[in-house]
């Protein structure tokens, strides 16, 4: 969606959008309640103020609408308008070995036990291996660090992905 169609687009047909960036329906709330924006700058900087003093539970709703490092599957079932997102981001773990990918199941497991929530990574141009590392190391944290880590992943995601929206050219749809 472009800048022009994101200020202009009905309520919901935006939201609709933004909602691919991220899932959190407050942060979807604040963003609608900012336009229009001047520019993309705008857009961006729009986007944190809404995402700064969300409560956790709309951090957490924001975290629901990933799958989990390696599970491309779960976020098709769950949210198919957006499952090509998530897989164009964990391209690194296309080709991980068998061995990578159940060392990545269960690391994810113990973390959402451990956490509450799912490992948030920006895995953008990151490796299977490399997600690995990462998450394990995360998982040595207290949960109210890694809930501020995984926070400011999150927005590092909706950034990249509101880039890749508006950068599109597309007519609205109602």
């Amino acid at each position: 969606m472009s800048l022009p169609l994101l200020n202009s687009a009905p309520k919901h047909t935006a939201a609709t959008y933004l909602r691919k960036c991220c899932s959190s329906e407050e942060w979807i709330t604040r963003m609608l309640r900012q336009r229009p924006f001047r520019d993309s700058d705008a857009v961006h900087a729009a986007a944190d103020s809404a995402w700064i003093d969300l409560r956790e539970q709309d951090y957490l709703e924001a975290f629901s609408g990933h799958p989990k490092i390696g599970d491309i599957q779960s976020l098709q079932k769950k949210y198919p308008d957006s499952a090509h997102l998530a897989r164009s981001e964990q391209s690194g773990v296309e080709f991980a070995s068998p061995e990578i990918l159940q060392k990545l199941s269960a690391a994810n497991h113990a973390y959402e036990e451990k956490f509450g929530f799912i490992f948030i990574v920006c895995a953008t141009g990151k490796s299977a291996p490399e997600m690995l590392a990462i998450l394990q190391d995360r998982l040595e944290r207290e949960r109210a660090a890694e809930l501020k880590t995984a926070c400011d992943q999150q927005r590092q995601i909706f950034h990249l992905r509101l880039d890749s929206f508006l950068c599109q050219k597309s007519a609205p749809t109602s």
